[in-house]
């Protein structure tokens, strides 16, 4: 790894670099091919508004505030706007965040008795790019525009006209997942001389949480109307009335705080008063300096859908603590970060995936405060965390997978946290019991390490799947007791991670659900998708096709051998990619599909480049291409199924470059072809490794033939050329 102390002097040159750097040649940087609204439109539920790299505030638009449409809050389709909310999630599933909503109007048109203060809006109106977004509400007469710094937004309107304005400040509105209100207490402080409102909202949705802020205008508040509590309100909402005079441009800053007023008073103090030019240029700035850290030749369209998804891969997860270091973690108590950054939005069952194996690869720098956030958290929770949102446990999904988040890390040389603190927090993990968790989640491990496997009639659901990611999870508390020398221990989570092949059934090639007597789950159909909330079964959002195929994330050789040794993979590749589905089903995982591949969820990500370790792996390139080619593109509906936090733009990513995370702990990437002629990767040690297409028909790293499909993270540090052979003609894009 960097030395900090050199990892610090190459930040600083890049910063200084780009700060000095005239605005026209920053539009030459991967900047300029950003387009925030692809994935948008449809089921990407990506977020278009300003954001920072992994910034802990993101003003934007909300046009509905529940619905599974709407978790960002945002739809491409839609034509009107509810406000702009400062804290979104981009991508998920499922929707939270949406605090301290604003919505401005020219005149005095609101009254006690407004109930709807919606604007409709023409699209030609609406630009958005890294750090800004801007809209005009044709009802409102005003252009909003907004942008963000790491803890502070700042919403800036433009008037058609002078004199009065008014501006909706609701404090009960929030992104519902379920119906709500969500509001449980609120403590709100007026202050209309300073133009300030501030205080705390206590809330239950997806997590409950407390958000503190500090809402600040650069004028003062003329006047401020309550308006009167509908049934369940419990936080107030205020049309704020200012005089203008001459002017047609007023500013709202909004500081965020997980712990208390102030805060979010030191925060807004530490972002000093910067214009809002400035901070948009600050924006752009930082983004420039991580978009830039991959260099690809293409097409402009290639490279719009390709730094959109790099793009899309750093806005998480979110650095919520306060510029102090405080934070609340997951029961609500204050923790001051030993890092100074606390993370959050952690979307684990998705990003462990492939978002933190290029995390470690584009901004190492992030990886051990990251590493070091897990660690915090089971501190107090006592267990790693699952998926979190505001820094709470959301008990969402399955499996650990925090655990192949720190073994990746520290397979590949992190070392900026406790080691044998990661490795003994990886095994109470894995061992103890969650007497606090609902009664969805892993509670216990009693019925696991009886019988290998969850049997199906000792739990609630999902068991096939539960049994096959606990095995990553396994596989990666190995990896670390390995690397730290403990080989005993190592020995026990392989066996567990092994377990695996108890449920493979030889007769179907699936993994099939068995009950505590060893008895196959009868009646059964491969091809039937599960899901807990929608058609409960075996699987979590997906069928025994899907997730048969698991196993490899951690042990390659193992499900190889299952399924009858490289010809037999080949084979079952065919297969997997040819039989025809039961159809598309959003709410069971079942888009973007080939055969029973479904690009849109991710238990079918890493299956494509099983193929490099068959005796066929050249199917796997042109399996990759068409993936690539089909379920992605420059519009706004160019992402098929939920970006889930960046992970769908870190499968693209991947691609482009030729190589992905297969078996994710193990500290190796699986090479597949690149999708680019040509690629460079400006690593945090100063090297560069180009990636380029060349006549040869072996895999070269600096002249030197790759034996194997996969190549060492350790490897590609050294920077130079790594040389694949030349591919055919690509296939024409499926429309």
């Amino acid at each position: 790894m960097l030395a900090p102390k050199r990892l610090a002097r190459w930040l600083f040159t890049l910063a200084i670099l780009l700060f000095f750097t005239p605005a026209a040649a920053l539009e030459k940087h991967p900047l300029r091919y950003v387009d925030p609204f692809i994935g948008t439109d449809g089921t990407g539920h990506v977020f278009p508004g300003a954001v920072v790299p992994f910034g802990m505030v993101a003003p934007g638009p909300d046009m509905e505030d529940r619905g599974w449409s709407y978790s960002s809050g945002y739809q491409y389709q839609a034509r009107s706007i509810l406000g702009f909310s400062n804290t979104h999630i981009s991508g998920a599933g499922i929707g939270e965040l949406g605090d301290v909503l604003l919505q401005p109007s020219s005149g005095t048109k609101w009254t006690l008795g407004t109930t709807s203060f919606r604007s409709s809006f023409d699209k030609s109106t609406e630009k958005a790019s890294p750090g800004f977004y801007a809209v005009t509400l044709r009802d409102h007469g005003v252009r909003v525009e907004l942008t963000a710094g790491q803890r502070v937004a700042i919403q800036r309107y433009r008037f058609e006209r002078t004199g009065k304005a008014q501006v909706l400040l609701d404090l009960q509105h929030g992104i519902l997942f379920g119906d709500g209100p969500r509001v449980l207490k609120s403590d709100v402080e007026k202050d209309p001389t300073h133009g300030e409102i501030s205080g705390t909202i206590w809330s239950r949705n997806w997590v409950e949480r407390e958000a503190s802020f500090v809402v600040r205008f650069d004028r003062p508040i003329a006047n401020i109307i309550s308006l009167p509590s509908r049934p369940g309100d419990q936080a107030p909402r205020f049309i704020l009335e200012f005089e203008l005079g001459q002017a047609k441009t007023l500013e709202a800053r909004v500081a965020l705080s997980t712990v208390d007023i102030a805060g979010a008073r030191a925060n807004l103090a530490a972002f000093g008063e910067p214009s809002f030019e400035s901070v948009v240029r600050s924006a752009r700035s930082q983004w420039n300096a991580l978009l830039r850290r991959i260099e690809i030749q293409g097409s402009d369209k290639e490279k719009r859908i390709f730094y959109s998804a790099l793009y899309r891969t750093l806005i998480h997860p979110s650095d919520i603590a306060d510029v102090d270091g405080r934070v609340r973690g997951p029961t609500g108590e204050i923790i001051r970060s030993k890092s100074g950054h606390y993370y959050s939005t952690l979307s684990l069952w998705d990003t462990f995936r492939g978002v933190h194996p290029l995390f470690t690869l584009i901004v190492p720098e992030r990886v051990d405060g990251m590493v070091q956030t897990l660690l915090e958290h089971h501190r107090v929770q006592g267990y790693l965390p699952l998926w979190t949102a505001w820094g709470r446990e959301t008990w969402t999904m399955i499996g650990n997978p925090a655990l192949p988040v720190i073994a990746d890390a520290v397979v590949k040389g992190f070392e900026g946290f406790d080691r044998n603190e990661a490795l003994a927090a990886m095994i109470s993990t894995s061992t103890q019991p969650r007497p606090n968790a609902p009664p969805w989640a892993q509670r216990d491990w009693l019925a696991y390490e009886k019988f290998g496997y969850i049997p199906y009639d000792l739990d609630e659901g999902e068991a096939v799947s539960k049994t096959l990611e606990y095995g990553i999870g396994d596989d990666a508390v190995a990896r670390v007791a390995r690397y730290l020398g403990q080989i005993e221990l190592a020995q026990r989570f392989e066996a567990r991670a092994a377990g695996y092949r108890l449920l493979f059934d030889p007769s179907t090639k699936t993994m099939r659900a068995r009950n505590q007597m060893g008895g196959w789950r009868t009646p059964f159909d491969p091809l039937v998708p599960t899901s807990p909330m929608n058609n409960p079964g075996d699987y979590t959002e997906a069928n025994a096709w899907q997730y048969t195929a698991t196993p490899a994330l951690h042990d390659v050789e193992g499900f190889r051998a299952l399924v009858g040794g490289p010809s037999g993979l080949a084979h079952w590749l065919d297969r997997f990619f040819s039989i025809p589905s039961l159809g598309d089903n959003k709410h069971l995982g079942q888009e973007a599909l080939i055969g029973q591949y479904a690009h849109g969820n991710e238990p079918s990500h890493h299956i494509a480049w099983l193929y490099a370790y068959s005796d066929a792996p050249e199917r796997g390139y042109t399996m990759i291409d068409k993936i690539a080619r089909t379920f992605y593109s420059d519009r706004p509906d160019g992402i098929i199924g939920n970006d889930d936090c960046g992970q769908m733009s870190a499968w693209y990513v991947f691609a482009k470059l030729g190589f992905y995370p297969v078996e994710v702990a193990s500290g190796h990437f699986t090479l597949g072809r690149p999708l680019v002629s040509q690629a460079k990767l400006h690593l945090a040690n100063g090297k560069v490794l180009l990636i380029e297409q060349t006549a040869g028909s072996n895999v070269l790293l600096n002249g030197q033939t790759l034996q194997g499909p996969t190549l060492a993270y350790q490897s590609m540090l050294a920077g130079g050329r790594l040389s694949f052979p030349r591919r055919a003609n690509q296939a024409p894009m499926v429309k």
